[in-house]
C-alpha cells in the first residue's frame, strides 16, 4: 500500500475513533433519539451550502491563475483540478490541498512550484475571513475575542515574511550554495516565493478574502441549518460564530484536517454557550462534519477520478503517483 493510500485510511481511522469517542461519550441512545426526529432535508441544504463553499473558492483559484499568468488551462479542466486538491483536504492546516498544483503541473504543463504557493495564499485569506466571522460574533462570548486574536497574529506573521523579501533571499541563496538535491531545490524555492509575492502580496489580498469570507459563512449557515434541522433554537450569527471557532482551531493546531480539535470545539460551545441538548448538539456536529470535511474528501476522490479518464497518459494508475516533482 502506497503512503498516499495509508495517509487518508490513517486519517478515517482516526476520524472513526474521534466520532466513535463522541457518541460513547453523548450516549448513542440520546444521538439515536436526535436523529430520529431529525428533517433530514436540512442536511441535503447543508451539503449544498458546503458545496457551494468550493464553488466560490473556485473563483479564488482561477484569480490566482490569472495572477500568475497561468493559461491555457480550459474552464472544466482548472474545476476538476481544484477539487481534486480535497482529497489530501484531512492534512494539518488543509496544506496537503498543494497536491492539485501537482496534478496541474501532470496535465498541463505548468510547474508544480509555480503554483504552489497559491496554497499559502488560500489559506491565508481563509484565515482572514474566518477571522472577520469570529470577530462580528465575539461580542457576545468572552472566548471569541482569544481565538481572533490568535489568528490575527499567525496571518500578521505570515503576511509580514511574504513583503520582507530578505528572510527569503537568504534562504535560496543558502540553498542554492549546496551541494546535491539542497542546490536543486535552490530555484524551485526562488521561483515559488516570486509567485508567493505575486498571489498573497497586500494588494492580492482584498478580492480573495471577499470570497473567503462568503465561502466559510456559507458553512457556517450549514451549520445553523442543521440545527434547526434538530429544532435547537440557536441565532444564524451564533452558529456562524461556533463554526469559525472551530474552523480556525482546526487550521492553527497541526492534526489532519483538524481532526478532534473543530469536532470538539463545536460540541462544547452548542452544549456550554448555545444551550443545545448534548444528544442533539453531538449529532449536528457529526452531521456538518460530514457535510464539510467528509464531502470534500469525496468530491475530491470523484474529480481526481474524472482527471484520470480525461488525461490517462499523464496521470498514473493511482493517485499516490502524483508527486510534487512532477
Amino acid at each position: 500500500m502506497n503512503r498516499f493510500l495509508r495517509r487518508i485510511l490513517g486519517a478515517l481511522l482516526l476520524g472513526v475513533l474521534v466520532y466513535g469517542a463522541f457518541v460513547l461519550y453523548t450516549g448513542f441512545h440520546r444521538i439515536q433519539e436526535s436523529l430520529a426526529r431529525f428533517h433530514w432535508s436540512a442536511f441535503a441544504l447543508a451539503l449544498a451550502l458546503a458545496s457551494s463553499n468550493y464553488f466560490i473558492r473556485f473563483a479564488k483559484w482561477q484569480y490566482y491563475l490569472s495572477r500568475l499568468d497561468v493559461r491555457g488551462v480550459a474552464w472544466l479542466d482548472s474545476l476538476l483540478v481544484f477539487l481534486s486538491g480535497f482529497v489530501l483536504t484531512i492534512t494539518p492546516g488543509k496544506v496537503g490541498e498543494v497536491f492539485k498544483s501537482a496534478v496541474l503541473a501532470r496535465t498541463h504543463d505548468v510547474p508544480a512550484e509555480r503554483t504552489a504557493p497559491i496554497v499559502v495564499a488560500e489559506r491565508l485569506t481563509d484565515a482572514i475571513g474566518v477571522i472577520a466571522l469570529i470577530v462580528v460574533g465575539s461580542g457576545a462570548f468572552a472566548g471569541g475575542l482569544t481565538w481572533a486574536i490568535a489568528g490575527t497574529t499567525a496571518v500578521a506573521v505570515g503576511v509580514g515574511f511574504i513583503v520582507w523579501e530578505h528572510p527569503g533571499r537568504l534562504l535560496v541563496g543558502w540553498l542554492e550554495r549546496q551541494s546535491g538535491g539542497l542546490g536543486r531545490l535552490g530555484p524551485k524555492v526562488r521561483v515559488a516565493l516570486t509567485s508567493l509575492r505575486v498571489v498573497a502580496g497586500p494588494a492580492a489580498l482584498i478580492w480573495p478574502t471577499l470570497l473567503s469570507l462568503a465561502a466559510w459563512a456559507c458553512e457556517g449557515v450549514a451549520l445553523f441549518v442543521l440545527l434547526r434541522g434538530f429544532g435547537a433554537p440557536v441565532p444564524l450569527g451564533v452558529a456562524v460564530f461556533f463554526y469559525s471557532t472551530a474552523t480556525l482551531a482546526g487550521a492553527l493546531i497541526p492534526v489532519p484536517g483538524g481532526l478532534g480539535v473543530a469536532e470538539t470545539m463545536i460540541q462544547e460551545q452548542l452544549v456550554q454557550l448555545g444551550h443545545v441538548p448534548a444528544g442533539d448538539a453531538t449529532a449536528a456536529m457529526i452531521l456538518v462534519r460530514f457535510a464539510t470535511l467528509w464531502w470534500a474528501v469525496l468530491v475530491g476522490f470523484m474529480a481526481l477520478t474524472v482527471l484520470r479518464l480525461r488525461f490517462p497518459d499523464r496521470l498514473g494508475g493511482d493517485a499516490g503517483s502524483v508527486r510534487l516533482d512532477a
